[in-house]
C-alpha cells in the first residue's frame, strides 16, 4: 500500500471483538503448463474450494509484477508492511526466530550448510536437507573450531533447522553492507563476500576469514562441507501491529524459527508448534485470548524447491484438511494464501502471482467456485499487491471506522 494508505489505516481502526485468521502456505503459488495444472489446481482441496465458493478470490503480488521475492519481504507484505521500504536481511529474521537479541553493531547472517563437489562448485545448496541431529553436530564443530579473536571479533553460531544456521558477528567497526556468498545456483562456486560500501571492507574481511576456517573444519564432511551465507543485517525494529492496526493481541503459530521471528518482529506473541496437529491445538487453546492469528506451513515451499510436484500437492492437501477445525472456531475473517510462488517446474521461488481466498460474513461472494491460479483470475479480489490484503481483512472483520464526515 502507499504511504498514504498505510497512514490511513492507522487513523481509522476500531477495537471490536472479532477474530482474523491468516493461513499462509509457504510457496503456494505455481503455474499450469502444457502437461497439467499448477500444484494447487491438481490438488484435492474440498475445503479451500468451499471457501472460494462462499467467499472472494484473487491474485496477489508480494513485491511487484515480475519481482521474485524472498520469504522475508513476502511475509512483511502479508502483514501489511511495504516490503520495498521495510527491507530486512535474512540474518535479522533468523536471529528473531531463535530469540537471539542483536546488540547495536552486531551483524547477523543466515547460513546454509551446503555441499561442494571436488571442483569447489556447489552440488547441493542445502546439504541434502541435513537432519537436525546431524546439523547440530556440525554446528558444535564450528563453535569449537572457529576463532576470530585475532580480528577482535566474537562469533556466535546457532542451529536453526535442518541445514539452516544463524551466524552473528560482534565486534568494533562491523557493517552489514556485504554481498551474499550464496549464488543461489548449482554448478558454480560460492561468491566472495564483497563490501557494498567503503566502511564495510572490514566486515567483508571478517566474513572471508570466517569462511576460510569453516571450510577447513568441514573439508572431510561428505555432505556439509561449506557454509553459504546471505542476508547480512544488523539490529532492526518494526512498528508493531498493535499500534499500526489497532490489533490488540496478534499471535503467530509456526514450526520454523524464521517465521516465528517474523511474527515476533511485528509484535505477535509467538506460539511455537511442532506440527500441524499442534498448530490446531494451539489455535484452539488460545482462541479466546487473541484477535489475530497467523498460521504458517512450510512443506509446500520445501517440496517446490526440491522440484517435487507430488510432494507439493500432498502438502497443500494436508493444509486443506486443517480448514474445518479452523472454521469450527468461528473466525470473522479467514484468508488462505501464500507468501510467494515456488513452482516445482523451477525448483525455486518465482515472480508468479499467488492465489488468495478471503472468507467471512462481510466478504461477499464472487463467481469463483474453486481455489486455484486460473480460477482466481476472475475473482472479486482482483489482482493487487499482497500488502493490501491487511486492509481488506481489517475491514471485513469490522475493525475499520468510516473515514471522513
Amino acid at each position: 500500500m502507499s504511504l498514504e494508505l498505510s497512514t490511513l489505516l492507522r487513523s481509522v481502526p476500531t477495537r471490536v471483538p472479532t477474530t482474523i485468521v491468516l493461513v499462509v502456505i509457504d510457496g503456494l503459488g505455481g503455474y499450469a503448463d502444457a502437461k497439467r495444472g499448477s500444484e494447487l489446481e491438481e490438488a484435492h482441496t474440498p475445503n479451500f474450494d468451499r471457501l472460494a465458493l462462499e467467499g472472494a478470490s484473487g491474485l496477489v503480488d508480494p513485491v511487484g509484477p515480475g519481482i521474485t521475492p524472498g520469504s522475508g519481504p513476502s511475509h512483511l507484505a502479508l502483514f501489511g508492511y511495504d516490503p520495498a521500504a521495510e527491507v530486512l536481511g535474512r540474518g535479522a529474521l533468523s536471529a528473531a526466530g531463535l530469540g537471539f537479541v542483536l546488540h547495536p553493531g552486531d551483524v547477523a547472517a543466515r547460513g546454509n550448510l551446503a555441499t561442494l563437489d571436488e571442483r569447489g562448485d556447489i552440488l547441493d545448496r542445502r546439504a541434502g536437507r541435513l537432519p537436525d541431529e546431524q546439523a547440530v553436530q556440525v554446528v558444535r564443530l564450528l563453535r569449537e573450531g572457529v576463532d576470530l579473536s585475532p580480528l577482535d571479533v566474537e562469533v556466535f553460531i546457532e542451529h536453526e533447522a535442518q541445514h539452516r544456521v544463524l551466524v552473528v558477528f560482534r565486534g568494533p567497526g562491523l557493517d552489514p553492507k556485504v554481498s551474499d556468498t550464496d549464488p543461489q545456483a548449482l554448478g558454480v562456486p560460492p561468491r566472495a563476500p564483497n563490501p557494498y560500501a567503503h566502511h564495510a571492507e572490514r566486515m567483508a574481511l571478517v566474513v572471508a576469514r570466517f569462511l576460510e576456517q569453516v571450510n577447513a573444519l568441514l573439508e572431510s564432511d561428505p555432505r556439509a562441507n561449506t557454509l553459504l551465507m546471505r542476508g547480512f543485517e544488523g539490529a532492526r525494529d518494526l512498528e508493531p501491529m498493535q499500534r499500526r492496526y489497532g490489533i490488540d493481541n496478534p499471535a503467530g503459530i509456526a514450526v520454523y524459527p524464521m517465521y516465528q521471528g517474523l511474527a515476533r518482529l511485528v509484535g505477535m506473541e509467538v506460539l511455537k508448534a511442532t506440527d500441524r496437529e499442534d498448530q490446531i491445538r494451539l489455535l484452539e487453546d488460545h482462541w479466546a485470548s487473541h484477535d489475530y492469528f497467523f498460521l504458517h506451513d512450510k512443506a509446500a515451499d520445501a517440496a517446490g524447491e526440491d522440484g517435487s510436484f507430488e510432494g507439493k500437492v500432498a502438502a497443500i492437501e494436508a493444509v486443506d484438511a486443517m480448514i474445518p477445525a479452523i472454521l469450527d472456531l468461528g473466525p470473522d475473517v479467514l484468508v488462505v494464501t501464500g507468501d510467494h510462488a515456488t513452482p516445482s517446474q523451477m525448483a525455486a521461488h518465482s515472480w508468479h502471482p499467488v492465489p488468495a481466498v478471503m472468507w467471512g460474513p462481510r466478504v461477499g461472494r464472487d463467481d469463483v467456485a474453486t481455489f486455484g491460479e486460473r480460477a482466481a483470475l476472475a475473482g472479486g479480489l482482483g489482482r493487487r499487491p499482497t500488502r493490501e490484503l491487511m486492509g481488506l481483512m481489517l475491514a471485513n472483520a469490522g475493525r475499520l471506522e468510516k473515514f471522513g464526515a
